[in-house]
């Protein structure tokens, strides 16, 4: 199984789309610092999850939630105040 993930700092107004096959150690990676990329913006929480049965079909839901139509349907979310 793929997942697709969507985390928010709980610290400032930011958010990560990513993908991983082992959801519990992608966001305790991204807590203990291990991204460069989101290591200033820690701690984070889950947000939105989604399964895929592989990786092309998480890949393409990644790249629509990285479009500006994407980040859009992510700030309608009641869960993504931002």
């Amino acid at each position: 199984m793929t997942y697709l993930y969507v985390i928010k700092s709980e610290k400032i107004n930011y958010r990560y789309v990513g993908i991983t096959n082992n959801l519990a150690r992608r966001l305790s990676q991204h807590n203990d610092g291990y991204n460069k990329n989101t290591r200033a913006y820690r701690p984070f929480k889950l947000v939105l999850s989604e399964k895929y049965k592989d990786y092309k079909d998480a890949r393409k839901r990644e790249i629509f939630l990285k479009s500006g139509v994407g980040r859009k349907f992510l700030d309608d979310l009641k869960i993504l105040p931002l």
